[in-house]
């Protein structure tokens, strides 16, 4: 029994990888090939966004031969909905036969030694909001390698030969949101291990996990947490830090998807 249903039109569906876009990154969508498209209200069963820089739409198309099915936006736990429904969107690409899943997001850097307008690759996660998608059964997932060792090597090569740049990887930490975090909060984000803090991602990748994706996540470092800064944050400049680095992030993935499903 599937827990989701499709426009009609888009019933014949199957893509190979999924791809979730954070703040101000939806314009990766224009790079699919014949690509169609409809809103996530469309989707019977799936919940919709309402957060600026999040569209709403989903997007299936081809990219380098391969069926990509991106969506653009997600929906958060602090619009009030649960991790499980935060994390509706890997389920329904888990129905479609996805089996690489790509999350980015946009996240405020607690590591000092980073620098805005950076993409970081994932290399862990804390899950600090304390919520699951996996909540109500006993799903005992592992969590050792959430997020693929193979796909961040080739991730780190393929941004070294394309754009020069080598990409840092750190440990991102998930809070509910929506406020920003204090100062004394980042001070205690970095003595737990946390490079970057996010208000999403980490569901998605618990649910994948336990679909049997290969996941491999990417944030976009939009600003310093507070207190590493003096300028105050706000959401407008991280979607302008993430249109700014977005250029380099679609030629990264561009070239990267075609060869994620050969690995």
């Amino acid at each position: 029994m599937t827990e989701f249903t499709l426009p009609s039109r888009l019933a014949a569906v199957r893509p190979e990888v999924g791809v979730i876009l954070g703040s101000g990154l939806g314009g990766f969508a224009d790079l699919l090939v014949d690509a169609v498209s409809c809103g996530f209200g469309e989707v019977e069963g799936l919940p919709s966004s309402g957060v600026p820089g999040h569209a709403g739409r989903l997007h299936f198309g081809s990219l380098g031969g391969v069926e990509v099915a991106v969506a653009q936006g997600r929906v958060h736990l602090y619009e009030g909905h649960t991790a499980r429904e935060v994390a509706a969107m890997v389920r329904l690409f888990g129905e479609l036969g996805v089996k690489t899943l790509l999350l980015t997001n946009a996240a405020g850097i607690v590591n000092a030694n980073l620098k805005p307008g950076r993409w970081m690759l994932i290399s862990d996660h804390l899950n600090l909001a304390r919520q699951s998608p996996l909540t109500g059964g006993p799903e005992f997932v592992d969590q050792s390698d959430v997020y693929s060792l193979e796909l961040r090597e080739l991730l780190r090569a393929e941004s070294l030969e394309l754009t020069g740049t080598r990409l840092v990887e750190g440990v991102y930490a998930w809070v509910n949101g929506p406020e920003y975090e204090t100062p004394a909060e980042v001070c205690m984000l970095r003595a737990l291990g946390a490079d970057a803090v996010g208000m999403s991602t980490v569901p998605e990748a618990i649910q994948g996990r336990a679909l049997g994706m290969r996941i491999v996540g990417l944030s976009c470092l939009t600003n310093y947490g507070a207190g590493l800064s003096a300028a105050p944050l706000s959401h407008e400049e991280v979607m302008e830090t993430g249109r700014a680095a977005a250029k380099d992030l679609f030629t990264l993935l561009e070239s990267a998807i075609p060869a994620m499903v050969e690995i």
